[in-house]
């Protein structure tokens, strides 16, 4: 059995799964410390406007808070104004309709914690897809890891381009807006246009140097 580490993402992008794809068991960390200006509180989908960001708004922003206590901002009613984006976005993509209820339900629930949103989401990522990974979240922080376990944690970040990471060679899909392929977006761009097809775009995204 593989077995890869990583945090969790909002609404992770096509980078992640390929990152992900490989391992039998995904092990989320649980006890890091919140790092700032990181996927993990925001994606970035396709609009006609171009690239917008999502950001889910957070009470505690400081490094000292583990992952797993960091608690959502709901007075600045977030959730409207990032369904409002993602439905102008994708609305008239082939496989909306298909999907957009499960995805607007989760959304739409008050979650307290960040860590359980992300979990949440990345499990409706995986199972639109039918992608079946072992999902568990870790007990304690260990800097050092079992030689078994691949260390993803803090790899993926926005702070560099995914062309300087092992992860994600882009597969161009139909997208709904402009002539030039878009890459690397949340997932939800390739689930809403693709559908069942994801899967296959994902496997041949991946990188042959991510074994």
């Amino acid at each position: 059995m593989k077995v890869a580490r990583i945090e969790l993402h909002y609404l992770p992008s096509l980078e992640y799964l390929c990152a992900i794809y490989p391992f039998d068991e995904i092990q989320l960390e649980k006890h890091e410390h919140y790092v700032k200006q990181s996927f993990r509180n925001r994606c970035y989908i396709n609009t006609s406007q171009g690239i917008q960001k999502l950001i889910v708004p957070l009470r505690e922003k400081h490094g000292k808070i583990s992952i797993h206590e960091i608690k959502i901002d709901h007075q600045q009613k977030w959730q409207n104004k990032h369904w409002r984006s993602i439905e102008s976005a994708y609305r008239n993509a082939p496989y909306f309709e298909y999907y957009s209820d499960n995805l607007k339900k989760i959304i739409y629930e008050t979650h307290e914690l960040l860590f359980d949103l992300n979990m949440n989401l990345l499990s409706f990522c995986l199972r639109s897809i039918d992608l079946s990974r072992h999902l568990t979240s870790t007990d304690i922080f260990e800097k050092q890891l079992e030689t078994y376990i691949s260390d993803l944690r803090g790899k993926i970040t926005p702070k560099k381009n995914f062309e300087y990471r092992p992860f994600y060679q882009p597969t161009s899909y139909q997208q709904v807006f402009g002539n030039t392929f878009v890459n690397n977006l949340s997932f939800l761009d390739l689930l809403f246009c693709e559908g069942p097809n994801s899967l296959r775009i994902i496997q041949s995204s991946k990188s042959n140097l991510n074994k």
